[in-house]
């Protein structure tokens, strides 16, 4: 089980298992949600997933109301869909171990970024 949270700690989640799959994305909205050159989430099933504290919601994006901690994509809540999407830097422990598998448009990574060694690479999403 892991633990995770947002920077003030009015909200906290715990996903329980390995996560389905390890993203790295490079596009102009997550470059703008995280205030960096890129993201890293990870995919969990749903039913792997306990949320506690009230999240606000923009398009699809989950964050604290409170800090403004970006921390999940809630479109798998919403929408009844199979899996979560978790910002990996709000685990409350380093996930090293959790290398991006694939990186996704990876035309607008800038070019100080190195792509990850054996991740799938591709131009758009």
């Amino acid at each position: 089980m892991r633990t995770g949270g947002c920077l003030c700690g009015a909200v906290r989640y715990t996903v329980r298992g390995d996560p389905v799959d390890v993203r790295r994305c490079h596009c102009a909205d997550c470059r703008k949600e995280s205030g960096s050159a890129f993201t890293v989430y990870a995919h969990w099933p749903v039913d792997a997933f306990d949320l506690n504290g009230e999240i606000s919601i923009y398009d699809g994006r989950g964050f604290c109301p409170r800090c403004g901690s970006r921390l999940l994509d809630t479109t798998g809540l919403d929408s009844g869909g199979t899996f979560i999407e978790i910002r990996i830097g709000s685990l409350d422990e380093a996930p090293s171990e959790l290398k991006p598998e694939t990186e996704i448009w990876v035309k607008r990574r800038e070019s100080w970024i190195a792509p990850v060694d054996g991740a799938a690479q591709h131009d758009e999403s």
